[in-house]
């Protein structure tokens, strides 16, 4: 099915929710070409510097951390419900050791305004490019937040990309 363009503001209930449940996919890419996806659970959208942006958060951990150093765009794909199965097998595996496209079936299409790939099976697609990166300070996070999600203090980068595209086939 043929997506449509979507303003990013009316596809923003449907990309929250599924943060707040299976997640989305980040989508990054290497400089060799080479793509790769990480199902993440943390993202904002809003409007910075007067663009509409997205922010998403990657650990240095994650193989996607060195991607997005690669290249300046990301895509953020939001999967319908029947695709929780690819969400959860994605987060739990590295693309250092498998093509998660491959073994799980994902199409991989030409960005509209970027490098990165978008998945033709997303509902909706966010095309985005990295205006400004930083990393969390330590110091100044809640003590609290800190012991819950950083107890091994792999601290998450900030990526700040402007919303190029927005796309998808909203019901």
């Amino acid at each position: 099915m043929a997506k449509t363009p979507l303003n990013w503001q009316d596809a923003f209930p449907e990309t929250v929710r599924m943060l707040s449940g299976n997640g989305v996919l980040l989508n990054s890419l290497g400089s060799d070409g080479t793509p790769n996806t990480m199902t993440i659970g943390w993202a904002t959208f809003g409007v910075i510097w007067g663009r509409p942006m997205a922010i998403v958060f990657v650990r240095p951990s994650r193989h996607t951390y060195g991607l997005m150093a690669q290249t300046p765009d990301f895509t953020i794909n939001v999967l319908p419900d029947t695709m929780s199965s690819d969400l959860a097998f994605c987060g739990e595996r590295s693309g250092r050791d498998v093509d998660k496209f491959a073994e799980r079936g994902l199409t991989l299409v030409a960005g509209k305004e970027v490098k990165t790939p978008a998945i033709e099976q997303a509902a909706i697609v966010f095309e985005c490019r990295t205006l400004h990166r930083n990393d969390l300070v330590p110091a100044e996070v809640d003590p609290a937040v800190v012991e819950r999600y950083y107890p091994e203090g792999d601290f998450h980068r900030c990526y700040f990309g402007e919303i190029l595209a927005c796309y998808g086939n909203l019901s």
